[in-house]
């Protein structure tokens, strides 16, 4: 690849790929891999209005052909020739609750295992229920708000500054980390502690922040998308891009994304009482849609050895009967 003042750009530019830019072919890579794992369904029960993904797939698939012909045409045709991906991400990670909401949770015990195997315990269970801090909770919580703001004020800001290459360069770091997530997201999908786990209900899951972000996961998580977390690698990215072109601005945005960080295993995948909710409509969805089979995940938190203290202790993890 080469850089020029389009950004990256792929080398042959006299041949099949003249004028697609690395962002594009990244974009169409990834749209033939969801359109596979779309296909692959079919080995099974297949996906729930599939022609209408197919449909989504083939218009994105159109506006990566169009891109370089829309980087050409003026001002407003070059951002949104560069900046499409960005701005399709919210389908793209919602499509991903369309594709993984039949994997169910198959996947969870190996991950919980890990995580203990780590720590020593699962934090994503105790961390909120062992320390209610109302402060702590609303700062991190409204890191975590910030997720959007940290992903689009990095290449947004350096746009504005002019410095455009930076922006284009930003973007493709940013959605090649989008798209490596979701990847792994269809094929090893994680429903994660947030639809596993019963909801804590404290003070710390009360604060505006938290009540916020829980409102908003109700309405736009996708399940399946908990491992690996790409708000934090997206983030990081953008930080990260940042701080290497604009150290100022990375120095604004790197005290948000170290709250994220946080908030992601403090806040984001419990449950509080709309979160409850949500996870028994998903839950309803996967019993209506899925064959039934039980699978018992036997999660062990606190210290690795089994003791004598009730199951109802706030540092103790019930076992957790899900549903497939």
């Amino acid at each position: 690849m080469a850089v020029n003042s389009r950004g990256w750009k792929w080398s042959g530019t006299d041949g099949l790929w003249r004028g697609y830019t690395a962002i594009d072919l990244a974009t169409g890579a990834y749209i033939a891999v969801a359109t596979g794992a779309v296909l692959l369904s079919f080995r099974g029960d297949g996906i729930r209005g599939w022609p209408w993904v197919l449909t989504a797939h083939a218009l994105v698939a159109a506006l990566v052909l169009l891109a370089p012909r829309a980087r050409t045409v003026g001002r407003v045709g070059r951002f949104l020739g560069d900046w499409y991906p960005m701005l399709l991400l919210p389908a793209l990670y919602g499509e991903i609750g369309v594709l993984t909401l039949s994997a169910g949770f198959q996947n969870d015990l190996l991950i919980q295992r890990l995580e203990t195997w780590v720590f020593g315990s699962q934090i994503s269970y105790r961390w909120i229920r062992e320390s209610p801090n109302v402060v702590w909770s609303w700062v991190l919580h409204a890191c975590y708000l910030a997720y959007y703001p940290i992903l689009y004020t990095a290449p947004f800001a350096l746009w504005m500054a002019g410095r455009r290459d930076a922006s284009r360069h930003t973007i493709f770091a940013v959605m090649a980390t989008f798209y490596l997530c979701y990847v792994a997201f269809l094929f090893f999908p994680v429903a994660g502690p947030r639809y596993a786990f019963d909801g804590a209900h404290n003070a710390a899951t009360e604060v505006g922040p938290a009540r916020f972000a829980a409102w908003l996961l109700d309405r736009g998580d996708s399940w399946g998308a908990a491992f690996p977390s790409s708000h934090v690698a997206a983030s990081v990215v953008a930080t990260g891009m940042a701080l290497r072109y604009w150290r100022a601005l990375g120095l604004v945005l790197l005290p948000f994304t170290a709250g994220l960080i946080l908030a992601v295993v403090y806040g984001r995948r419990h449950a509080d009482r709309g979160s409850d909710r949500a996870a028994t409509r998903a839950g309803r969805r996967l019993r209506s849609g899925v064959r039934q089979q039980r699978l018992v995940l036997h999660v062990h938190v606190g210290h690795r050895h089994r003791d004598r203290r009730p199951a109802h202790r706030a540092h103790e993890v019930p076992e957790v009967l899900l549903v497939e």
